[in-house]
C-alpha cells in the first residue's frame, strides 16, 4: 500500500490526487497499465511532484502533442516499460461553416458537454476558425460524439474521428527579452515580461488570474526564481530564465514569453 496520508499532506488538488493514488495501487496490484482522466495543468504538476517520491510506480503524461495543456496519465509498476504511445487518447474533427457565426473554445466545449459527457473525458480543443475545431478525447467516447455532436451554436457540424497525426497544432510564438528589476517580485517581473503596467498586473493578481508553476498566487510581492513559469489567463505564459545580480544590486534576468 502507498503512504496515502503522507502523499496527501499539504496538497491543493486533494480529490484528484486521492483518485490517482487509488489508480496507482490498482496498477501495483494488477500489473496492468492504468489511466487517469484528462487532468488540468495544476493537477498534472502537483501529481507529478507528489509521485516523484515513489519507487513502486512510474507515470507518463500525454495529451496528443507536446504543448497540450490537458493530459492523461498512464500509471504502471516501475518494473513495466511505459511510454507516451501507451496513453490512450483519440482525436475528433468537428467540421462546419463558422464564417457567419464564429465559435470559440467555450462554444465547442459547451456543445460537447451538452451531449452529456463530463469535462474530465476531454483534452485540449484546437479551434480552427471558420472551419470548426479538433478535440482530443478518451477513445471510448468517439463513436458517441460522432453520433451526438451535430451542432455548435447555430452551425450544423459533422463530427468524425481523425488520426492523432492530423491535429493542426500551432507552435507557440516565442519572444526572448531581458529586463533589469530592483526586486524579484511577481508584479515587477510579470509586468515587464507581459508588457503591461504594474498596476494592471496587480489587478490581475488580485482577481486570481495569475498562476506561478500552475499554482494560484494572490500576492503581488511573491518572490520568483529562475525556472518559474508564470501563466495569465488569456495572455499566455512567461518563463523566468537566468538571473544575475548587477553591480548596483539589481536583478538582470532573461525572460521567454509564449503567446
Amino acid at each position: 500500500m502507498l503512504p496515502r496520508e503522507e502523499l496527501l499532506k499539504s496538497v491543493e488538488n486533494r480529490d484528484s490526487i486521492a483518485r490517482v493514488i487509488d489508480q496507482a495501487e490498482q496498477a501495483i496490484k494488477t500489473w496492468e497499465v492504468v489511466y487517469t482522466d484528462f487532468l488540468s495543468p495544476p493537477e498534472l504538476a502537483e501529481i507529478q511532484r507528489v509521485f516523484s517520491r515513489l519507487t513502486e510506480v512510474h507515470l507518463v503524461a500525454w495529451g496528443g502533442y507536446p504543448q497540450a495543456e490537458r493530459q492523461r496519465i498512464a500509471i504502471a509498476r516501475s518494473e513495466l516499460p511505459l511510454d507516451q504511445s501507451q496513453v490512450a487518447i483519440a482525436a475528433l474533427e468537428i467540421a462546419g461553416n463558422f464564417l457567419f457565426d464564429t465559435a470559440n473554445h467555450r462554444d465547442f466545449l459547451g456543445a460537447m458537454l451538452g451531449t452529456g459527457i463530463v469535462r474530465e473525458k476531454t483534452g485540449d480543443i484546437i479551434v480552427l476558425g471558420e472551419r470548426g475545431a479538433q478535440v482530443i478525447v478518451v477513445p471510448e467516447l468517439t463513436e458517441f460524439l460522432e453520433m451526438s455532436l451535430q451542432q455548435v451554436r447555430s452551425v450544423p457540424v459533422k463530427t468524425q474521428r481523425i488520426d492523432i497525426n492530423e491535429l493542426k497544432i500551432r507552435e507557440p510564438k516565442k519572444k526572448e527579452l531581458t529586463t533589469v528589476e530592483a526586486s524579484l517580485r511577481l508584479d515587477a517581473i510579470a509586468s515587464a515580461g507581459f508588457g503591461m503596467s504594474r498596476s494592471k498586473m496587480v489587478d490581475l493578481i488580485d482577481s486570481n488570474d495569475v498562476r506561478v508553476n500552475w499554482k494560484e498566487v494572490t500576492q503581488a510581492s511573491f518572490q520568483l526564481k529562475s525556472g518559474d513559469l508564470i501563466a495569465i489567463r488569456g495572455k499566455g505564459r512567461l518563463e523566468v530564465g537566468e538571473i544575475a545580480v548587477t553591480k548596483k544590486d539589481r536583478y538582470r534576468m532573461q525572460l521567454t514569453r509564449y503567446m
